[in-house]
């Protein structure tokens, strides 16, 4: 029965929690704390991964193993629940991912417990050179409700990443939310307009928001501040210091307020390599270079990032103003809540026993998984 101390950064008392099997067992609070202790906090939840260390979830590589190795490798950074992020593919491609992962919770219990169900992103984006990003061209399609159907049909499919560009868009929006999958806008070149049509339509996330756009946009009106401004929509940002800079991070985040913001890895296979250039299955040629910039090799354009959440989590403590409670909420509240189960991100008696130790870097010193250190 691991024991584990800490601070908590709300309060500042220091907590002893106990465990029993994968639940917290009971919550012991002392009011005075050394402030050398280590902080405590719920697990790291990653709604957006594509791969980890040499594992990847689309293409050939996308086996059962795959994914059950990218749980365990995460877990041991403190990532101890994540979304696996099929991206855009052909229709048979995708279900060969989602079936993997299905297999992958089927053998073991602790992955099926930290793997909640799987994002789509695409294929359902914009075929603009940028928005689209290192989604392949030939890929690209419109937003197909029935296919939808068929990939859950394979898997637990929690989210869907569209661009809501065309006049049929909200129509296939509000059929694919019917039947219980959330919607996120991303990858997209649709106008503010069409952005709150898709949004009246049933969309409730954005995919990245900053990123997958147009580099150039207008002043204003354009649909980064739609998205801002739409307290529908709940929004997640790439906080590797690649995709949004220390200061447009901090701007979005205050922009979009407590409970609907959230930080995101959008890591991929080589995350964790050598610089170099690497061929992936998804994508083709991209390069890794040494400051840690992960793009489609011979452009500027970024192709995924090359940290995990925990790097995200240090970075944005260390580069920007943003507090540590406010970083715990994006990157354990917000995403339970996202993933169905909000008591994830409660040090309380009865919740699954996901915890970390952070030092005041934000550094991950401690791991916790299911009650049990990974």
């Amino acid at each position: 029965m691991p024991v584990i101390e800490g601070r908590c950064p709300r309060t500042g008392d220091l907590l002893r929690v106990e465990t029993a099997g994968d639940r917290i067992a009971s919550v012991q609070r002392a009011r005075t704390a050394d402030a050398t202790i280590p902080w405590l906090v719920p697990g790291f939840i990653d709604v957006q991964v594509n791969g980890y260390a040499g594992h990847d979830v689309n293409g050939e590589g996308a086996t059962p193993d795959a994914v059950a190795a990218i749980t365990h490798t995460l877990a041991t950074r403190g990532v101890t629940s994540w979304v696996p992020t099929i991206i855009t593919g052909s229709e048979e491609a995708i279900i060969q991912s989602m079936r993997a992962v299905t297999s992958a919770r089927e053998q073991d219990p602790t992955v099926a417990r930290a793997i909640p169900f799987v994002h789509v992103e695409g294929p359902f984006l914009s075929p603009e050179d940028g928005p689209r990003g290192a989604h392949a061209l030939d890929q690209v399609r419109t937003i197909d409700p029935d296919e939808v159907a068929r990939w859950a049909q394979h898997g637990p499919l929690g989210y869907v990443t569209v661009s809501p560009h065309d006049d049929e868009a909200p129509a296939r929006i509000a059929q694919i939310a019917a039947g219980g999958v959330r919607v996120a806008l991303g990858h997209t070149h649709a106008s503010p307009e069409q952005l709150l049509r898709a949004t009246d339509a049933g969309a409730t996330l954005c995919t990245h928001l900053g990123n997958g756009i147009f580099a150039t946009l207008p002043r204003h009106p354009n649909p980064i501040w739609t998205q801002l401004a739409d307290d529908r929509l709940t929004a997640g940002f790439i906080g590797d210091g690649h995709h949004l800079p220390p200061d447009t991070l901090t701007a979005m985040v205050r922009a979009k307020g407590q409970g609907r913001r959230f930080l995101v890895s959008d890591s991929v296979a080589l995350a964790g390599s050598a610089p170099g250039v690497y061929q992936q299955p998804v994508g083709g040629a991209v390069e890794l270079h040494d400051n840690g910039r992960l793009t489609l090799s011979g452009t500027p354009l970024l192709a995924g990032s090359a940290v995990n959440l925990a790097e995200v989590v240090a970075y944005t403590l260390t580069h920007t103003p943003i507090d540590l409670n406010t970083v715990v909420e994006m990157v354990s509240e917000t995403p339970a809540r996202i993933i169905g189960d909000p008591t994830l991100a409660r040090v309380q008696a009865g919740a699954r026993a996901d915890l970390l130790l952070l030092d005041p870097s934000g550094t991950v010193v401690d791991v916790v998984r299911q009650g049990a250190r990974p």
